[in-house]
């Protein structure tokens, strides 16, 4: 599929790449997923070398939860407004900590991304976790959801 690279095994990617994925391993560990008991961490650099971490936040009222790559999303916004993000990774653990799950970021959390990059007018790059151990760069966040709803559904 174009625009897509899926790699066999952790040690294929690159070195940027197997950093965000221990940061986003790391983060996952400051979830609070009391119900799910599905842990997601994600890390993002951005393009000063800042690196901008969330995890999954739970709640009773299941709409009230948020995933951690919005919550990475807009701490970066909040935090370091201006800067542009480079790569994004997302790992989920299962409840023991011990293995990962396949990690492909919710419809939400992809739309999320669309806008973020054409909020910076520029693409960066998602890598999540696959089945298998197999792992899957996207050169673009919106190529993961193409179509997306965006300033321009709204206009007369």
């Amino acid at each position: 599929m174009k625009g897509f690279e899926t790699f066999k095994s952790l040690d294929e990617l690159d070195t940027e790449s197997k950093y965000l994925i221990h940061k986003a391993k790391e983060a996952a560990h400051h979830a609070y997923a009391p119900y799910s008991k599905f842990h997601v961490g994600a890390a993002l650099i951005l393009d000063d070398g800042t690196l901008v971490t969330g995890s999954n936040q739970e709640n009773a009222s299941y709409p009230l939860c948020m995933c951690a790559e919005r919550i990475a999303l807009y701490v970066a916004a909040t935090q370091h407004g201006g800067k542009r993000i480079m790569k994004i990774a997302i790992v989920a653990h299962k409840k023991n900590h011990k293995e990962l799950s396949a990690a492909a970021s919710c419809g939400a959390c992809r739309q999320v991304m669309a806008e973020f990059e054409e909020r910076q007018n520029k693409p960066f790059e998602v890598i999540m976790h696959h089945t298998d151990n197999q792992w899957i760069k996207c050169a673009s966040a919106s190529s993961l959801l193409p179509y997306a709803f965006n300033k321009e559904s709204l206009k007369e």
